[in-house]
């Protein structure tokens, strides 16, 4: 009876050993990651029992990368895109270049070929998408500084690899390929990213939020989450079809695309359960392709792979961005973020395979070297958020207890940007104590040598909230522009303070609603009336009107 139905065996029997084991390994004090990697180990071809269907399970993983990088694309921007362009893009081209060369090397000692040996650097140059956002998303830092960089430096990496898989099959091609050939190939896939983000902004912007909204007017809910799916699945999979971009590339426009519109929020709360549990089918898919052969077979290679990955591609990352004048915590987390391998050096595995250009080993190299940078990677983010969290003065840990705060009878202000920064003098002109909660550290840098207290984070963490003192704080104005995120940091600002003031800025009725339900005492819309009215809510006189 099974194998008539092999894609509800292959879900269930995955979802169950991922829950089993994803359970024990979180009660071990490991990362569920590790559970859901060895469901799939249990569970594939190399181990005995069970078989699930590997290609399945694959084709299944990449829907958790497509609504993964459509939730980002919704909390992203592409003001916040380009404001991190400076760092991602010569960062990634130059650390996706230095991982390449050490591949490269280390294939050449192993005597594959140049053909084979390139292949298998590439592969070890470029993160994965879900276990970058896991991390990132995990330790709350998705809407931070250092996460944006992160995130830019994984599109970029990604608009590589689009043209990696372009020309890859006509270098194999043979001596035969020209100058020419390969000119025109690479034009015709500028071509077709360009046309696709053309098609995006000029007539995406238009259709996306505005059938959300019709959708969103029917007042049927299941309609509405139906909607929001079929937009990031279908610009995703017509994306590839269409301009022969990737899906999760597809799918973070379809994101970007869609924050433009009033229901973003709801979007992204609608489609977050899916999102999770077909993150968790990519770990599974990800333990069934690995031969634990190769441990005994090639020790030192693997040993050298997973340096690559890990120590090499952090120190190459690490060293880019403190070159570009970012801070050492910054740095680690970025370099954090990248120090493992995913879904991409799969697909390009498989594809050395079919052109028959890479060894066996060094697709086995490549598969086992994933799994144990993907084992690796929550113990590494954990390290680096300790570091993170000593530097700013804030607890080691991840709970969210209280820890000592010298604030009092004080106003905290999150995000200074516009409003908050308008806000912040206001209450600055009226000697009112204030405490700024910010994730980008060159304002929280410039706030403390002007003298005042600035705490950088993401105020959605409790520890960040208990560090500006937040149970005797006076009222909480919440300035970020993001519904999303000012939404989590109201409920986590109400259940830390349940008596607080809270007010927070929202662009449209449906903000209004959604922050209120969250726990705002009042939601305010407009710009200078934001943060004029914050002031006077907190006890301070109206700022001078500005002059033009």
């Amino acid at each position: 009876m099974l194998h008539h139905a092999p894609l509800i065996t292959t879900i269930a029997v995955g979802l169950v050993a991922a829950f089993i084991l994803g359970f024990l390994a979180q009660k071990a004090r490991l990362s569920p990651i590790v559970g859901y990697l060895a469901a799939g180990l249990l569970i594939g071809p190399y181990t005995p029992g069970y078989v699930g269907d590997v290609d399945l399970a694959t084709q299944l993983s990449e829907i958790g990368v497509i609504l993964l990088m459509f939730g980002v694309g919704l909390h992203f921007s592409f003001k916040e895109l380009l404001a991190v362009r400076r760092v991602a893009v010569p960062g990634a081209i130059a650390q996706m270049t230095v991982a390449t060369a050490l591949g490269t090397g280390l294939g050449f000692l192993l005597g594959w070929g140049t053909a084979g040996s390139l292949l298998f650097g590439l592969a070890l140059s470029v993160a994965s998408t879900v276990v970058m956002l896991r991390a990132l998303e995990e330790r709350q830092m998705l809407d931070t500084r250092a996460g944006h960089i992160a995130v830019g430096w994984l599109i970029v990496e990604d608009l590589a690899m689009v043209i990696a898989l372009v020309v890859v099959p006509v270098l194999a091609g043979g001596d035969g390929v020209t100058g020419g050939e390969l000119a025109g190939e690479l034009g015709l896939t500028v071509l077709r990213v360009g046309g696709f983000v053309a098609l995006m902004w000029f007539v995406g912007r238009r259709v996306i939020p505005w059938t959300l909204a019709r959708v969103a007017d029917t007042g049927s809910r299941e309609l509405f989450t139906l909607g929001v799916l079929a937009i990031g699945l279908g610009v995703a999979v017509g994306a590839a079809w269409l301009f022969e971009v990737s899906f999760a590339l597809g799918a973070f426009f379809a994101g970007m695309i869609l924050r433009e519109s009033e229901l973003s929020h709801r979007a992204a709360e609608d489609s977050l359960p899916l999102r999770d549990a077909f993150a968790v089918l990519f770990f599974v898919a990800v333990g069934m392709l690995v031969d634990p052969s190769i441990i005994w077979r090639q020790p030192v290679a693997l040993l050298a792979t997973v340096a690559i990955i890990v120590g090499g591609k952090l120190a190459i990352a690490y060293a880019l961005v403190r070159a570009l004048k970012y801070s050492r915590s910054m740095a680690l987390v970025v370099g954090a973020s990248l120090a493992q391998i995913g879904e991409f050096s799969f697909i390009l595995v498989t594809l050395g395979a079919d052109l028959e250009v890479l060894h066996q080993d060094a697709q086995d190299l490549v598969l086992a070297g994933a799994i144990v940078s993907i084992i690796l990677n929550p113990l590494l983010f954990a390290w680096v958020a300790r570091f993170y969290a000593r530097r700013e003065g804030l607890p080691a840990d991840d709970a969210d207890g209280p820890v000592e705060s010298h604030a009092h009878g004080h106003v905290i202000v999150v995000g200074y940007g516009r409003v908050g920064g308008r806000v912040t003098k206001g209450l600055w002109g009226a000697e009112i104590p204030v405490v700024v909660i910010d994730d980008d550290e060159t304002r929280v840098e410039r706030i403390r040598q002007e003298g005042h207290e600035a705490i950088l984070g993401n105020a959605a963490r409790g520890k960040v909230l208990h560090a500006a003192g937040i149970e005797s704080a006076r009222a909480v104005l919440i300035g970020v522009p993001d519904p999303l995120n000012a939404g989590a940091i109201v409920a986590k600002a109400r259940a830390l303070a349940p008596e607080a003031d809270i007010v927070a800025r929202g662009h449209g009725k449906r903000d209004v609603a959604y922050l209120e339900a969250q726990g705002a005492s009042r939601v305010l819309v407009g710009v200078h009336e934001i943060a004029d009215l914050m002031v006077e809510r907190a006890g301070g006189p109206p700022n001078e009107p500005e002059r033009t």
